[in-house]
């Protein structure tokens, strides 16, 4: 009896123990079958996560494309879309020749139809003068043809021209309003610079509504409402188009910043370049093609400078912005009204200032924070004999009065050719 159950015992105990090493061992295959399980869980979850990173980049990289493409159009195919309508004009002087760009538009009113060449002013002055010998165009396949002006506006610096060529050569590019312009915006510039024909540079708008002058073509006044751009230019780029990723005009080259050093010396500045907006032509073309010429800019009759703190402190006004009257034209439409000039010349730094005079900080409710904005106004929403109210800051008698003073608008005189 008592083997018997020391036989049981002992036969449990064992049952026991092999059941507890299947335990063991059972939880030890468990857990390498678990870990096995969970390395390779892991191991998918890394390559999700390389594969959706790849897939970030992808996209990253496409959006990019995109941004330089604009929408999967390539510079290049910008390029071949436009350049036969980009062309080369020359005029030869005596002594010498002047080259520069233009590009073919479509002149339409009504039925009539009319295929011009679209260029700067600047660039066939001496033809309108009567000191060039020929003037003529010559396209990108390489036949030139002779040209005429047709019609010249030097205050916007531009001129329109007919070309003597067959119908087939005369392929237009279409102008569209440059109000859309945002600085930032993809620009592209073709012309010839140096000679170097139907060169291809892209830019951005870097800046709208400047001011810049050409005192040679328009005495003192401006060219009002200019585009900016980084997109480079050079001597021969001016008349081409600047244009849109779409291949659409929305302005004329037509300058370059220059700056002086001590010496003197005018160095062009970098990447600063300067184009008449798509909607000035817009505006004009009617009148340049039909009347030969554009008259409606308006004329206030005053000569200025942009305010700054410094000149607040010397006027003891605490308007720091604002343009500065320091003339009056005394047949100007300024001179019939109460607006006032420049008292005295004193010395800021290494500036002599003619200081006193009305600041302007508003033109019909507008703000003017300088000469480009006042400009600018004047060119964009204005006619000559349009009446605006400017808003002035004046000092009298150490009293400081803000007015607001009509002043009825003329036209400008005509320019010197």
């Amino acid at each position: 009896m008592d083997e018997t159950l020391t036989y049981v015992k002992v036969s449990s105990l064992i049952l026991i123990l092999i059941f507890a090493a299947g335990m063991v061992s059972g939880g030890i295959i468990s857990y390498l079958v678990t870990y096995q399980q969970i390395n390779t869980l892991e191991n998918k979850v890394l390559n999700l996560k390389a594969r959706i990173y790849g897939l970030c980049s992808f996209q990253n990289a496409s959006y990019y494309n995109v941004t330089i493409l604009q929408n999967g159009t390539s510079f290049s195919e910008i390029y071949e879309k436009v350049k036969d309508s980009i062309v080369l004009i020359r005029v030869l002087l005596p002594n010498g020749e002047i080259s520069g760009s233009g590009f073919v538009y479509n002149y339409t009113e009504g039925n009539y139809s009319l295929p011009v060449v679209i260029t700067n002013y600047h660039v066939i002055h001496e033809v309108v003068k009567g000191n060039a010998i020929s003037l003529s165009v010559t396209f990108s396949n390489g036949h030139g043809y002779p040209a005429e002006v047709n019609g010249t506006d030097p205050y916007a610096d531009l001129a329109v021209l007919t070309v003597d060529a067959p119908e087939y050569e005369f392929k237009p590019l279409e102008i569209v309003s440059s109000s859309t312009l945002k600085v930032g915006d993809l620009v592209i510039a073709i012309g010839n610079p140096i000679k170097y024909t139907n060169s291809m540079t892209v830019g951005v708008v870097s800046a709208l509504g400047r001011t810049i002058s050409e005192p040679e073509f328009i005495g003192g006044f401006r060219i009002a409402n200019v585009i900016q751009t980084s997109a480079q230019l050079n001597p021969g780029n001016s008349g081409g188009p600047l244009l849109n990723y779409l291949g659409q005009v929305v302005g004329v080259t037509t300058a370059i910043a220059v700056y002086s050093e001590e010496t003197g010396e005018e160095i062009p500045a970098q990447g600063i370049g300067f184009a008449i907006p798509s909607d000035t032509i817009l505006k004009e073309i009617k009148f340049l093609i039909e009347n030969g010429t554009y008259l409606d800019h308006s004329w206030m009759g005053i000569e200025g400078i942009d305010m700054s703190y410094e000149i607040a402190r010397a006027m003891g006004v605490n308007v720091t912005y604002g343009f500065l009257i320091t003339g009056i034209d005394s047949e100007g439409p300024a001179a019939k009204t109460d607006l006032r000039g420049g008292k005295e010349w004193v010395q800021i730094g290494p500036y002599s200032v003619f200081i006193g005079g009305d600041i302007i900080i508003e033109i019909n409710r507008t703000k003017i924070k300088n000469g480009d904005d006042l400009a600018t106004y004047l060119e964009k929403y204005t006619y000559p004999y349009d009446t605006v109210i400017l808003k002035v800051i004046r000092k009298e008698n150490d009293t400081i009065k803000t007015l607001e003073i009509p002043l009825t608008l003329e036209r400008r005189r005509p320019p010197k050719i």
